[in-house]
């Protein structure tokens, strides 16, 4: 079992169920899956930017990627329907495990100018959405190897009720959330 599924088991349960009271341990609020995003806006251009793009997102994911196509054609965008526009990737059970101790232990501390996640981006069901403006501060990129720096969105859901219940959850994994609201 990986850390963060171990650290979730032995101490975030027992807390979470102490701090809102649940009658029935199954209720408790828990991680269902993460999904990163990286959109490649170039790729309209130059074909050869997705695959580039679908590299690095498996290096940082440790599982194949997707191919997201367009549903539309803009004109404006000069993007035709079915045209190759980014890549995504779901990650559940251990995979989601190991991602999130990366990311939390490895990557964040890595940002530029990082003062914590906002408390704000949740969207009121429990799931939380962050963005991230650089690949490079996951170490398994090899910034050589770079041809330019992209950014990735990564959502987590998770099956808390409200967002006061995912933040506690959150937290407890070792998000870094400011003690007070921005």
């Amino acid at each position: 079992m990986s850390r963060m599924r171990d650290l979730y088991v032995d101490k975030i349960k027992p807390e979470l169920l102490k701090q809102f009271s649940y009658g029935n341990p199954m209720r408790l609020p828990r991680m269902k899956k993460i999904v990163i995003n990286m959109g490649v806006g170039e790729a309209a251009k130059d074909s050869k930017k997705i695959d580039i793009a679908l590299e690095n997102l498996t290096l940082i994911s440790g599982q194949k990627p997707v191919i997201t196509k367009a549903r539309n054609s803009i004109a404006g965008f000069k993007i035709r329907e079915g045209m190759n526009l980014g890549v995504k990737v779901t990650l559940r059970g251990e995979q989601m495990y190991y991602f999130l101790d990366r990311l939390v232990n490895v990557a964040l501390p890595r940002v530029r100018d990082f003062r914590g996640l906002s408390p704000k981006s949740f969207d009121g069901k429990g799931n939380y959405n962050l963005g991230l403006k650089e690949q490079i501060v996951f170490p398994e990129i090899d910034y050589d190897r770079v041809d330019r720096i992209r950014g990735m969105d990564i959502s987590i859901e998770t099956s808390a009720n409200t967002n006061e219940e995912a933040l506690a959850l959150l937290k407890a994994f070792g998000l870094p959330f400011p003690s007070k609201g921005k």
